[in-house]
């Protein structure tokens, strides 16, 4: 039998419990007797499904500790968490050749012991040395015994209910209390409140700068402000290293709340015994009783805390809107693995580049392009800027050089003269050896490194400096050339910029919006005149970005751009609809194009 794909997450549910080779318990082996009289067999054990094994925790009628996991009914039970009848196992085309039915057992009923995230850890199970079936009433039975069992491995071998530090009940404890609520009050509305201290940034600069023991301290400070804040009546939860919950009083006014959590949070202003200051955020969520699942529940009180934060809060409300776009962020980072090993998932436009004298196409920008086979096609500007805080930046950015490299080659091989312009990341000039793999990429498809430019931010230079003009120098050094794409938006100097090895400058869409305006273009018209100026007495070529009209096309060219794209020109398009592009457009043959800087 095939283990399943979750395999590796049930193997570390159940060895995070350490109840694996731990000593017998009367505690365990009183269900497996009752177990046994209930079926009135001889053989009764909880079973636990290891890698290659079936551990016991407690068996009756059994000698040996554990069996080969190999066609043993009890990890079909774990790995299903499905109850399972075998009348006969001799009669079962699978477990006929099992080392349960070679010893002699004939019949078999496990019910699986499963964790509240779902996983199942082995089963409670019943044998026969005859053939016999299972009646509803012994099945139920059987289930009711191993949600006991499965209650007792918490209880001894969980991590416990108490918090050591804050003295709170933890988050176990939690979530069985929201059980018992639900049960006794399903449908009936509460607000669970999350008090979250610090910032993670926060906490780790008092570590470092006064020790754990700190964090420590301001924990057990908080704790009880909390105790003393809250009435008798009501219980506060230590479930996370900086984070407690509690219920807010039955039909409590939602505004009135906010008002009252927001004085109490800035009362009871959590701080270190060296006054190190710490930024509290609330987080409210109105949930049904019964309508939402319990880790959803802490789920949404953590995600309205964050807001709180981002939104320079003390308090906020759960926004489902906010819960959705998250959802859907952590979807598309979740998926975007699949969709580099796919064949059909990303692929490349290319947006033409064009000298604005001739409206010669010298060239394209590479564009990445995602469809998602769920949600359909997602923007780059949506997943990339994702993507790029991920370990896969590496891996994106060495399938778009790789793939548009393939496409050059192609191209060039069909006489196409133009040029290919790529972007990076601030991710790729950290890596050290970056300029070394785009290397080794143009030697794989014998291009010549001047046919390709590549594109990086003002902002992505300047957060690693010197990592950046060493992978830039490098990359110049081999012969390609560089851009400073989105030109004017970031926060360097002309005069530092003069320093790095770029060739081209790339100015911001943003700067077109207005050009062509008689009146409200006059700023935005000096602004681009001088950078045009600027860089060229620097040495750079000039490219304007998003070109929409023939009237900013006609002031860029009295400006002396050297070249634009834009959907003036063309909307980026695939592979072939490029090059019948290029074709069709081949520019004015009166006009020379201005030379490269």
């Amino acid at each position: 039998m095939t283990k399943p794909v979750n395999e590796a997450a049930r193997l570390d549910a159940l060895r995070q419990l350490d109840i694996l080779d731990s000593p017998p318990s009367e505690s365990f082996d009183r269900i497996t007797r009752m177990a046994s009289q209930i079926f009135g067999l001889p053989v009764s054990a909880i079973s636990l499904t290891d890698d290659d094994r079936q551990w016991f925790k407690s068996r009756v009628g059994v000698e040996h500790t554990e069996l080969s996991r190999d066609r043993a009914p009890c990890a079909e039970v774990a790995e299903t968490t499905k109850p399972l009848v075998i009348p006969d196992l001799l009669d079962h085309p699978f477990y006929a050749s099992s080392q349960l039915a070679s010893s002699g057992t004939r019949f078999y009923a496990g019910a699986p012991l499963t964790t509240r995230d779902g996983y199942g850890l082995g089963s409670l199970c019943v044998l026969g040395s005859e053939p016999r079936t299972a009646t509803t009433a012994e099945m139920g039975a059987l289930r009711d015994l191993a949600a006991m069992a499965m209650a007792q491995i918490e209880l001894q071998h969980a991590f416990g209910r108490i918090d050591p530090i804050s003295g709170l009940p933890n988050r176990q404890q939690f979530l069985d209390d929201l059980a018992d609520l639900t049960r006794d009050h399903c449908g009936e509305r509460r607000l669970l409140v999350m008090l979250d201290l610090a910032r993670t940034d926060q906490i780790d600069n008092m570590t470092r700068v006064l020790g754990s023991e700190h964090v420590v301290e301001m924990v057990k400070t908080a704790a009880l402000q909390l105790r003393d804040a809250l009435s008798a009546n009501r219980r506060a939860y230590h479930v996370a290293a900086t984070q407690f919950v509690f219920f807010a009083e039955p039909d409590v006014d939602d505004a009135a709340y906010v008002t009252l959590l927001t004085d109490k949070v800035a009362e009871c202003s959590v701080k270190s015994s060296l006054r190190f200051a710490t930024t509290a955020a609330v987080g409210v969520a109105p949930i049904t009783l019964g309508m939402v699942e319990p880790t959803d529940v802490l789920r949404f009180a953590h995600g309205a805390a964050q807001d709180a934060r981002a939104q320079e809060a003390t308090v906020c409300f759960f926004s489902s809107a906010n819960d959705t776009a998250h959802r859907r962020r952590y979807e598309l980072l979740r998926d975007f693995e699949a969709a580099l090993a796919s064949e059909d998932q990303l692929s490349l436009v290319y947006q033409p580049r064009v000298d604005l004298l001739s409206r010669q196409c010298l060239g394209a920008e590479v564009l990445l392009r995602w469809t998602h086979p769920v949600l359909g096609d997602v923007s780059p500007a949506e997943f990339i800027p994702l993507i790029e805080q991920t370990w896969n930046a590496k891996p994106l950015t060495h399938w778009v050089v790789d793939r548009a490299l393939e496409q050059l080659g192609r191209w060039i091989a069909e006489g196409f003269t133009g040029n290919l312009s790529i972007n990076l990341s601030a991710n790729n000039l950290e890596e050290p050896d970056f300029a070394a793999r785009v290397q080794l990429l143009l030697l794989k498809h014998r291009i010549r490194a001047e046919r390709i430019e590549l594109e990086v931010t003002e902002s992505a230079i300047m957060r690693n400096v010197a990592q950046a003009r060493e992978q830039l120098a490098a990359l110049r050094d081999a012969g390609v050339r560089l851009a400073i794409d989105d030109f004017g938006t970031g926060y360097s100097s002309l005069a530092y910029l003069q320093r790095l090895p770029v060739d081209v400058v790339k100015i911001d869409q943003s700067f077109m919006r207005d050009l062509d305006a008689t009146i409200s273009g006059g700023d935005e018209q000096t602004l681009v005149r001088t950078m045009i100026r600027l860089s060229h007495e620097l040495g750079y070529r000039v490219v304007a970005e998003g070109v929409e009209t023939e009237g900013v096309a006609a002031c860029l060219s009295t400006m002396e751009c050297d070249e634009a794209q834009g959907f003036l020109f063309a909307r980026p398009m695939p592979a072939a609809p490029f090059r019948a592009w290029c074709i069709a457009h081949p520019g004015d043959p009166a006009t020379t194009p201005r030379a490269a800087a």
